[in-house]
């Protein structure tokens, strides 16, 4: 059931053309400008609002959900007023909300519209969101994360004269937070960073960000080769998560299954047993849970992580030094995520290393969103020992790899 917060309300109380929200986690950003979106639809008479995202996928999980959620839940969904193809909902005074995604944009050449909402706009670049904005004869929503300086920083802010800016935390949000979500959000005081960007909702820089680089992709190529599956345990806290790992061109393509809570082992493996056959890696901390899982008839096993030693593996002591190896191993490859990885995509953007209190990076992983990660580092340094023998085989002299590749036994 939605809850007005005071998020709601300072939504409500801007008035200027551009109006930027920048927020920390679970601040009501998003569903807040939604409900405002609701209102003016309900109140306005054949007007154009958009809603735009980086990926169709994103909307469709995030804004359009939230959206069919507040309207359920104030009884004002009307099945017959939704267009599921094209993503519109029409009000009864023929004002239309349309969801719209980058990917299908374009340059951004289109009709104009009245209303414009750029969800999690700091994904989006500059010259894309400026043309939205120019064929925009009204309202202006913003919202972000403020993790890092991007155009709105350099382009917009104290340069125009018609932007409200705002800043949300989860304390705009406690009326409708569930407490074990606001004592998860608190428990990361200690990590200066994240708390700053996250808790308080400031800009910063988060430093200590594990992995770098990885591309978006739209689909996975017909010729790239399923290699892994990685699965990570959770349950009531945390999400089960599976990552499908696949070999194209020297490199790993990563593909999200599934990150949810309450997914017992039988519905894991049900969901397993619809997919291209291959073998699972799940964490070995939890080996009942893995007996189970092989029991109905799915090819898993548990990731080994220090007991047996191979070419290029150290001899690590600790789970913790095996933590920090096995992300050495990720880092060294070449990856890229489709662009329906919601989950994963998160996480590669949040995961970070812990920092004590005056913000010096440690090292070790934080735990926020962690399971898609670890999920992706049981797969591939599953494949460890073949990407070392792969590295070993592209340095030694061509007549020796021959024979190497004619005599495989040897």
């Amino acid at each position: 059931m939605f809850k007005n917060t005071k998020a709601t309300e300072k939504i409500f109380s801007l008035k200027k053309r551009m109006r930027a929200v920048a927020g920390g986690t679970s601040a009501s950003k998003t569903i807040s400008i939604l409900v405002w979106l609701i209102d003016y639809g309900q109140t306005s008479n054949n007007e154009v609002m958009t809603v735009v995202a980086e990926s169709h996928p994103h909307l469709k999980l995030g804004a359009i959900r939230d959206f069919k959620n507040i309207m359920v839940s104030q009884g004002y969904w009307d099945d017959n007023s939704w267009n599921a193809s094209n993503s519109t909902y029409t009000f009864p005074d023929k004002t239309i909300l349309e969801f719209i995604s980058f990917d299908k944009f374009g340059k951004a050449h289109g009709p104009r519209r009245d209303i414009l909402f750029v969800n999690e706009c700091n994904n989006l670049p500059y010259n894309i969101v400026d043309q939205l904005i120019t064929r925009t004869k009204k309202v202006i929503w913003l919202d972000w994360n403020p993790t890092n300086e991007f155009w709105f920083y350099t382009e917009m802010k104290d340069k125009r004269d018609d932007i409200d800016f705002i800043t949300l935390t989860y304390l705009d949000c406690l009326e409708a937070l569930d407490p074990n979500i606001v004592k998860e959000i608190e428990s990361h005081k200690p990590n200066k960073g994240w708390w700053q960007v996250y808790g308080e909702g400031r800009l910063g820089e988060l430093e200590g960000k594990i992995y770098k680089d990885w591309a978006i992709i739209d689909e996975i190529p017909h010729e790239a080769r399923l290699e892994r599956r990685g699965l990570d345990f959770g349950y009531t806290n945390d999400p089960t998560a599976i990552i499908d790992i696949y070999k194209h061109n020297n490199g790993y393509i990563l593909d999200e299954v599934l990150c949810r809570k309450g997914m017992l082992n039988k519905d894991i493996a049900d969901i397993i047993k619809n997919l291209d056959n291959c073998l699972t890696v799940a964490d070995s901390a939890e080996p009942k849970s893995i007996d189970e899982i092989k029991s109905y008839g799915i090819n898993i096993i548990g990731a080994k992580k220090q007991k047996k030693k191979f070419a290029g593996m150290p001899q690590l002591g600790t789970n913790e030094s095996y933590v920090k190896w096995s992300i050495g191993i990720v880092q060294e490859q070449r990856i890229s995520m489709t662009k329906r990885s919601l989950n994963l995509i998160k996480a590669y953007r949040n995961y970070l290393w812990q920092t004590d209190k005056e913000g010096k990076v440690l090292n070790a992983p934080d735990h926020y969103l962690s399971d898609c990660m670890d999920a992706v580092r049981y797969g591939i340094v599953s494949l460890a020992p073949i990407i070392n023998k792969q590295d070993f085989l592209n340095n030694i002299p061509i007549i020796i790899r021959d024979t190497e590749e004619k005599n495989p036994a040897r």
